[in-house]
């Protein structure tokens, strides 16, 4: 996938471009990225998301055209950190048809986001409508502060 045809030419991009470019050559080179790590970097490369504040919770919206619920997963691992996967499966070719272009991406994709201190792991939602994934974080209650207290100062 060249990520210059997608309008991303930033160095970020360009760098993946390259780690995915010579990932049959990773094998051979000492200290390089697992071929899971790099088929991750493509899969969190290519699944977009949006992330809003609200003063209550915290709002992830991930564009996922075509895909039902069933075909995605949404969790909470080492309790600070949510990943979102899923795959899109290619269309089963009917007899006498074939594609002259394929553009639409098929595979697995995954996101993953720290999630900040105040998030409720236990108070977490997610609804998929018209291909767009949202998930809300429940944010803690903010600590009530500690009353200072106070010493009784005897005369000797």
């Amino acid at each position: 996938m060249d990520f210059r045809i997608m309008g991303l030419d930033s160095p970020l991009f360009h760098t993946l471009q390259h780690v995915i470019d010579n990932s049959d050559d990773l094998e051979k080179i000492p200290n390089a990225p697992s071929k899971v790590y790099v088929r991750d970097a493509k899969a969190m490369a290519a699944t977009p998301a949006d992330i809003k504040e609200y003063p209550k919770s915290y709002v992830f919206i991930v564009d996922m055209p075509g895909l039902k619920s069933g075909d995605i997963k949404v969790q909470v691992e080492d309790d600070n950190v949510l990943l979102i996967s899923g795959e899109r499966k290619r269309e089963e070719e009917k007899e006498g048809a074939r594609y002259v272009r394929m553009e639409r991406r098929v595979g697995k994709f995954m996101r993953k986001f720290t999630l900040p201190e105040n998030a409720n792991i236990d108070a977490i939602s997610a609804i998929c409508q018209d291909g767009v994934l949202t998930v809300t974080v429940e944010k803690l209650p903010p600590p009530e502060p500690k009353k200072p207290k106070t010493i009784e100062v005897k005369v000797a």
